[in-house]
């Protein structure tokens, strides 16, 4: 990101003239790549761009870029907005983040599935997993293959048929008057006449003082260990017996389980956006949280996809040995999960207590 130094000076700024600078140049990004995001909508299943790759992929990509500035914006600093606006204007911009999220999250989750599956039952290049995978030979392997391929496929499809509906709908037309307006004034109250750094530093402190909260609360002390990743890709040998079957009630209480423990760090994720997105307002460099950020996101791909492969394997009338590869495929996400958790608390850093000065916001960004 490139940052452009300020025209005017930051120290007689009022905290509205920097949030609604801020808010006008995001709203102004929604609304130029909105046509670019509904033509992208509306070209073949699989057509939108991961939300996870590089910046400037696709207008879907920028669109979900600026809902999240926006939404975050709107959070961080309720305190200098219009309340019911706000809320409103959050939750809208809440639907169409998850609205298009949906079809590209599918995708991920297909590849990041298949790819371990075929790692683990060799198909991967030779010597690229330091030897035979877990699965190698198995016979359920081609099955549970195509049974993923098949379920997320008509996931991702319906996916892609709630999407073009929606972006035709009257909600969508009224979320961009929203940005429109946004554009030209911010509906702002008086304490945005306040100064910004008297104003926003405090509700950005705020969101780092959430955020630290929530990071104590992880159990980072059982995550401070290595995890053998790779163990599963080169075990190798004959598969263990497959046990037996009728364990749908055990299988309930470990997905609930799993969920539960997968919970606080789902929440740090979104208080980590929300600080990154809080101190771009504020013009604070912020790239020490990016990379915890990539390392969340490929947390909750993680865990998403052993829920996936966990779902699968109770498809019923599969064999055992379809089940089978599909719960090693399970406990490979797994061990991706803990591999994560164990990269995010290596990379925490001590966050500040407070921001002291007021450095001002740039006058643009990109990227």
């Amino acid at each position: 990101m490139t940052d452009a130094p300020m025209t005017a000076s930051a120290s007689t700024a009022t905290a509205g003239e920097v949030l609604a600078r801020y808010l006008t140049e995001q709203a102004g990004n929604f609304l130029r790549a909105l046509p670019q995001a509904v033509g992208e909508a509306g070209a073949r299943p699989g057509a939108l761009p991961s939300l996870n790759g590089a910046s400037g992929s696709g207008g879907t990509q920028e669109l979900l870029r600026a809902v999240r500035r926006i939404g975050g914006a709107l959070h961080t600093y309720a305190a200098v907005l219009e309340p019911g606006w706000a809320q409103e204007s959050r939750a809208e911009l809440r639907w169409l983040l998850n609205l298009l999220a949906q079809e590209p999250a599918y995708q991920r989750r297909s590849a990041r599935l298949l790819a371990a599956l075929d790692s683990l039952s060799g198909v991967a290049p030779a010597g690229e997993a330091g030897g035979p995978g877990m699965l190698a030979g198995h016979p359920g392997a081609p099955k549970a293959r195509a049974l993923l391929d098949r379920q997320l496929t008509l996931a991702r499809t319906r996916a892609h048929s709630a999407v073009l509906q929606e972006l035709r709908s009257a909600r969508l037309h009224a979320l961009a008057d929203r940005m429109t307006l946004l554009v030209g004034e911010a509906p702002l109250v008086d304490p945005a006449g306040g100064r910004a750094e008297d104003v926003l530093l405090p509700q950005a402190g705020g969101a780092f003082g959430a955020l630290g909260s929530a990071v104590q609360a992880l159990p980072l002390r059982r995550a401070s260990a290595a995890y053998q990743g790779d163990a599963l890709h080169r075990l190798g040998g004959a598969a263990p017996q497959v046990p037996p079957q009728g364990r749908t009630a055990a299988a309930g209480d470990a997905d609930s389980a799993l969920a539960a423990d997968d919970a606080p760090w789902h929440r740090v994720r979104i208080l980590l956006k929300r600080v990154r997105y809080a101190l771009e307002v504020c013009g604070r460099p912020g790239s020490e949280l990016s990379e915890l950020d990539r390392v969340l996101d490929r947390h909750q791909e993680a865990a998403d996809a052993a829920v996936t492969a966990a779902t699968a394997a109770r498809t019923p009338r599969i064999t055992p040995a379809t089940a089978y590869v599909l719960g090693v495929v399970h406990a490979d996400q797994r061990l991706e999960v803990e591999a994560a958790r164990f990269a995010f608390g290596s990379l925490w850093p001590d966050l500040p207590p407070s921001l002291d000065g007021w450095e001002g916001p740039p006058a643009q960004r990109t990227g």
